[in-house]
Order: C-alpha cells, then sequence, then structure tokens
C-alpha cells in the first residue's frame, strides 16, 4: 500500500491537479517543448511529405493553380485602375512585378494561416488514436504555402525578364523577411487551430478574414496617405514585413526599418506567447475534436 492509498483511508483526501505544467516553471515548459519538437520532428517531416504529395492530387492542371490565382488578382486590379474605379498608387517598376511581388508574401501568409487553423480538425483520427505533439500537426502545414511562394518565383523571374527588370543585390537577404512572416503565421496559427477545435465556425470565417485582410493591407496597391487604410496600414504588422521584401528585391534596402523591427520583434513574441498557450492546452484537445 503506497503512501497515497494509506492517507484516502485515514479520512485525508488527495487532490489530483491535471495540466499542472504552469507550476513548474517557464524554463520546465520551454525544456519540454524543445524535447518534444526533438522527438517530433521526424513526424513533422513525414506529414509535411504527406501534404506535398497530395498537392496536386485528383487536379486538372495541377501546379498551374499556383500561377492562375495571383495572375487572375492582378489582372483584376489592373482592369478596375484602368476604369478608375480604383486608384493603385504612384509605383515606380512595372506594376505585374510590383503586384506578384507583393502577393508572393501575402500568401506564404494567408495559406498557411488558413492550412494551420484547419491543422487539429483535419487530424481528427490522428489525434484520438496516437499520442503525439500536436504541434506537429501545425508547423507542418507550412510546406505546402513555402513550396507555393518558391515556385511563384518562377512567374517572377518571367515577369523580370519581360519587363528587363533586374532584382538588387538585397534579394539574397530576403530570407530575413520570410522568417518572420512565418513565425507571425504560426504564432496566429496556434491560436487559430485550438479555436476552430472549440468552434468549427472558426474555420469557415478564416478565409473570409483573410481575404479582406489582403484588401486592406498595401499588397496590390501603394500605400496611400491619408484616409482609413492608411491608418490601419500604420498598425499592420504585414504591411511592414511584405514592403521590406518587396524594397529588398527591387531597391536592396528597407525603407521603412523602424517598423519592419517593431513587426519582428512582435511576430516573435506573438509566437512564443502562442507556442506556450498551445502546449499548456494541447492536452485536452483530444476532446474537444
Amino acid at each position: 500500500m503506497n503512501h497515497e492509498d494509506r492517507r484516502y483511508m485515514n479520512g485525508d483526501i488527495v487532490t489530483y491537479e491535471p495540466d499542472n505544467s504552469i507550476k513548474k516553471g517557464i524554463f520546465l515548459i520551454f525544456y519540454e517543448i524543445y524535447r518534444e519538437f526533438n522527438q517530433g520532428r521526424y513526424l513533422a517531416y513525414k506529414l509535411f511529405i504527406r501534404d506535398f504529395m497530395s498537392m496536386n492530387k485528383q487536379s486538372l492542371i495541377g501546379v498551374l493553380w499556383i500561377f492562375i490565382i495571383p495572375i487572375f488578382n492582378v489582372a483584376i486590379f489592373i482592369m478596375l485602375s484602368r476604369s478608375g474605379i480604383f486608384n493603385i498608387g504612384t509605383i515606380a517598376v512595372p506594376y505585374p512585378i510590383y503586384a506578384i511581388l507583393g502577393l508572393a508574401f501575402w500568401q506564404l501568409f494567408s495559406t498557411g494561416i488558413i492550412a494551420s487553423g484547419g491543422a487539429l480538425v483535419s487530424a481528427g483520427d490522428m489525434i484520438t488514436r496516437i499520442n503525439f505533439s500536436k504541434k506537429c500537426l501545425v508547423i507542418s502545414t507550412l510546406g505546402k504555402p513555402m513550396i507555393s511562394f518558391l515556385m511563384q518565383f518562377f512567374l517572377l523571374a518571367v515577369l523580370l525578364a519581360a519587363y528587363r527588370v533586374v532584382p538588387s543585390k538585397g534579394v539574397f537577404f530576403v530570407p530575413l523577411v520570410i522568417v518572420p512572416i512565418l513565425l507571425l503565421t504560426l504564432g496566429i496559427g496556434f491560436i487559430i487551430s485550438i479555436l476552430n477545435a472549440i468552434v468549427r465556425d472558426t474555420g469557415h470565417l478564416l478565409s473570409i478574414v483573410m481575404t479582406l485582410l489582403m484588401y486592406v493591407t498595401p499588397v496590390l496597391y501603394a500605400k496611400p496617405e491619408f484616409g482609413i487604410i492608411s491608418l490601419i496600414t500604420k498598425y499592420n504588422p504585414m504591411y511592414y514585413m511584405i514592403s521590406a521584401g518587396r524594397d529588398l528585391f527591387l531597391q536592396g534596402i528597407i525603407n521603412d526599418m523602424q517598423g519592419f523591427i517593431w513587426s519582428v520583434v512582435g511576430s516573435c513574441i506573438l509566437f512564443v506567447l502562442s507556442l506556450v498557450i498551445f502546449h499548456l492546452t494541447e492536452t485536452r484537445i483530444t476532446e474537444r475534436i
């Protein structure tokens, strides 16, 4: 008979507290997260391969969708601009290059948010049958957006050749912009995936919200000087990161370095907080799927 059994027979009350990771201390929490990442890296890789292999399965035109969607969006804005309905602003480079470059960064973010938001719900059977770190499901969803992002640079290369535009040497520093975008995507994705597991309406609203955010973010047009869009842009971290990537690619410098730095810092903080919240709550996710 162990100590707890003797206490129970003597009339004492033994209280079991699940999910008491907070009492262990923040350093132990980060150690547990690191250990789970280390143990689950192979699973995350296999999930990424699975998603990549099924990326264009049962599709008539396959990877061409990666190019069709941005071309369609650019064509709409060109038509609206030429008809006088919408003003895309003053742009120093040919508009298709400006727009496709901005869309590449935006779709890396938006597609990653949508994919990570549905990561837990789409893996319901796996979650209920296998004990593993659910973080792998969210992280592995970034595989397809990253591949689509890289493939869109083939379209960009064609446009650069057609308009005879030479990218700057700053193109080699573009990965420094991609990292904070991925951190911001994961930070939001961890939270959205939990909310979607609890309230399924979250997933239905997500595509609508991301489309609205794209139109209020200067992705396909230059930042306006005045108005509500200008005010929203001031507090929009994706604007600064998209602009930084575009500036590095075309000019070799980041024009708004202060805004970019604050966006990077905010993305890192959000990622860490969301990661800890997800770690502390993932043990209860199975009950909600």
